[in-house]
């Protein structure tokens, strides 16, 4: 008698913007290793936090691995918009949450986006838009990156149940680079271009993490 192979987990892809949302819906989506959810969340980490916790509870998402996403703001020097972050952790007062894969990410980056600079620790939560002089106190805690939503989608996913969690951001204004509107600014540009392409990576993570191994 054959065996029916076991159901292959979900993926859920988290986002804030409705900009994010569309250049992950765009992207490439050949090479998914199963069932694929991308949630735009809302921005800030309440609104984070209540979406992936209403999201996982949908049985269909047991298990899921979770993988957040989308623009941030570089905090080390030398960093320019379309630069990667594949955070080692993810942090907010509540907590931090180690992330899965990290290595596996760095390397399908760099052969994903050939070129692209991939920078790799700790990203930090905030609940507003980090300008300025607060760049400098946050990079002076060992974070490289800081953004709204992925502290609370990877602290709210943990506590929905154990599953691989990650986080990879584009940077999309830095020190050097400070950004005042998405959409209109070069460097926002080629951030959405540089979201647009990362989801092969993604897949690629999560058949690594997550699958059974033959």
């Amino acid at each position: 008698m054959s065996v029916r192979p076991a159901p292959v987990p979900p993926l859920l892809i988290a986002c804030a913007l409705g900009i994010e949302h569309l250049a992950l819906r765009t992207g490439d989506r050949d090479g998914a290793g199963g069932p694929v959810t991308v949630l735009r969340t809302g921005m800030g980490p309440k609104a984070a936090e209540r979406s992936v916790t209403r999201v996982l509870a949908d049985p269909a998402l047991q298990g899921a691995a979770v993988l957040a996403t989308g623009f941030c703001a570089g905090l080390a020097p030398g960093m320019h918009p379309g630069d990667l972050v594949v955070a080692e952790e993810t942090r907010d007062p509540r907590g931090t949450i180690p992330c899965v894969g990290t290595e596996l990410l760095v390397k399908e980056l760099a052969r994903t986006l050939p070129g692209r600079t991939v920078h790799t620790g700790p990203l930090t939560g905030s609940d507003h838009v980090v300008r300025g002089p607060e760049r400098s106190a946050l990079r002076a805690t060992g974070a490289i990156a800081v953004d709204m939503e992925s502290a609370a989608t990877l602290l709210s996913a943990v506590r929905a149940g154990g599953r691989p969690v990650a986080a990879v951001r584009v940077v999309v204004d830095a020190p050097e680079h400070e950004l005042v509107r998405i959409g209109t600014v070069r460097g926002g540009i080629s951030a959405f271009r540089v979201l647009r392409s990362v989801l092969p990576t993604f897949f690629e993570w999560h058949r690594n993490v997550l699958l059974p191994r033959r």
